[in-house]
């Protein structure tokens, strides 16, 4: 596939790692400018590219930057897709410690939900939740083969089957088995503060931690009280 990577922090970095290992063809971009992922690009064969350029064209984007800074993303930057792209979103909310408060969430609008109506809201193209619950680090080190006993599974949320089933493909090749979490309306089961959230399990162990999640946010994923 060709993937368009909008993000090149852990997450990004890695997963770019991941899928080049893998042979897909792989444009990544970062709010800095392309130069200054030379290192990258050397390491991994993947394109330096600005954000706009990482998604034409592409089979599959992924957004993986703060979810304070989506608003600040070029307006458009997706219009290039054709419908029906998947899009996978690995957006956490923390308004404590990095976002301050975002009004659409704290009112209940699932992260992934809120993302995807800033960045195509006319609805074309297929989001799916995915990456967001797993250490940056485990992408790499924690990558097994089917069948094996330590094998992890992560959690996958979208509208669209035929999308989640492709992440969830493309979770396989990775080392990983992926979890049918659901529609994007309850992606607050993977959400930060929730028991799938950080969970290092198999197949059994996420499906029960999906289905134990509390609808209500945690405290301290919440903004802070305003005087």
């Amino acid at each position: 596939m060709d993937i368009g990577i909008i993000g090149a922090g852990n997450i990004g970095g890695n997963l770019t790692r991941a899928f080049t290992a893998l042979g897909h063809r792989v444009r990544v971009a970062n709010s800095r400018g392309p130069e200054t992922l030379t290192d990258l690009a050397q390491e991994t064969g993947a394109t330096p590219v600005t954000a706009a350029e990482a998604a034409r064209g592409a089979d599959l984007v992924v957004v993986t930057v703060p979810q304070k800074r989506v608003p600040d993303l070029p307006a458009g930057l997706l219009d290039a897709l054709p419908d029906g792209t998947v899009v996978i979103d690995t957006g956490n909310y923390y308004p404590r410690e990095r976002d301050g408060r975002i009004d659409g969430i704290e009112d209940g609008t699932p992260e992934t939900v809120w993302t995807a109506r800033h960045l195509d809201p006319r609805g074309r193209l297929r989001w799916v939740k995915a990456f967001n619950g797993i250490q940056a680090e485990h992408l790499i080190t924690a990558a097994r083969q089917p069948g094996d006993m330590e094998r992890r599974a992560l959690p996958v949320a979208g509208d669209d089957a035929e999308a989640k089933a492709t992440v969830i493909a493309l979770l396989d090749r990775m080392g990983f088995d992926g979890v049918d979490a659901g529609p994007l309306a309850e992606s607050w089961r993977q959400q930060p503060g929730t028991p799938v959230y950080g969970a290092e399990a198999g197949v059994d162990g996420i499906t029960e931690a999906l289905a134990a999640a509390p609808r209500e946010r945690p405290a301290e994923f919440t903004a802070e009280p305003t005087a």
